[in-house]
């Protein structure tokens, strides 16, 4: 079960630039999808890297729970899965290593049911014969499959995802919404950020436009 996720007066700026994000105050709850929408540049991007501990705030905090994510990160990415903005994934792998040294590292690999869970989420998502293949050989839509597979193959209870849709196919965009719709449904807590706003907001709780004076929920 996921905890909830909160903002506490969180700002970001990027040296002596204006703030991309300014004392934002949230919470994103257990069993909801928030959906981030605004155009470029608004913030989506630096948000989901602040919620991933990919990025550290210039003022606030980021509680999971009563863990502030920046002073105990390992604890916390133990639960979350990841959609990255960019293709971030390790091409010297292939999709079916990748998802075994991510069960592995968060103590879910068994000898039993590991094959057959990650066989189970990469046919889901239509990542078929090229699953053998190293990363770093796939299309672009390829390796959205897999990392879309490695958001969810662990069994987060947090999933933050930037562009989910980006690249793939109309049915691996299907199925990639019904895997987010049904995490949710299980009390997943997800945040997405999409410019593909038609396939995601039917299961959106709430949506918050980035880029006003103040972000504002629809």
């Amino acid at each position: 079960m996921a905890d909830t996720l909160a903002l506490d007066a969180l700002s970001k700026r990027y040296g002596d630039g204006p703030p991309v994000l300014s004392n934002l105050s949230r919470s994103f709850e257990p069993g909801t999808l928030t959906l981030l929408v605004g155009p470029n540049g608004a913030g989506k991007t630096t948000l989901l890297r602040l919620l991933a501990v990919q990025a550290y705030p210039t003022d606030g905090a980021v509680r999971y729970g009563e863990i502030d994510v920046h002073d105990d990160p390992y604890r916390y990415l133990q639960r979350v899965g990841l959609v990255h903005a960019g293709p971030e994934l390790p091409e010297h792998l292939t999709a079916v290593e990748l998802l075994e040294w991510i069960l592995r590292s968060r103590g879910h690999w068994t000898e039993d049911e590991g094959p057959a869970r990650i066989a189970a989420v990469l046919d889901r998502l239509r990542l078929d014969e090229r699953r053998a293949n190293l990363i770093g050989t796939y299309s672009s839509g390829m390796t959205q499959k897999a990392q879309v597979a490695a958001a969810f193959v662990a069994e987060p209870a947090v999933v933050l995802m930037d562009e989910p849709l980006r690249s793939l196919d109309t049915a691996t965009t299907e199925a990639t919404v019904d895997l987010i719709g049904e995490f949710v449904a299980d009390g997943g807590l997800a945040v997405v950020a999409s410019h593909l706003t038609d396939a995601l907001r039917p299961l959106a709780d709430e949506v918050v436009r980035l880029g006003e004076e103040s972000p504002v929920s629809a």
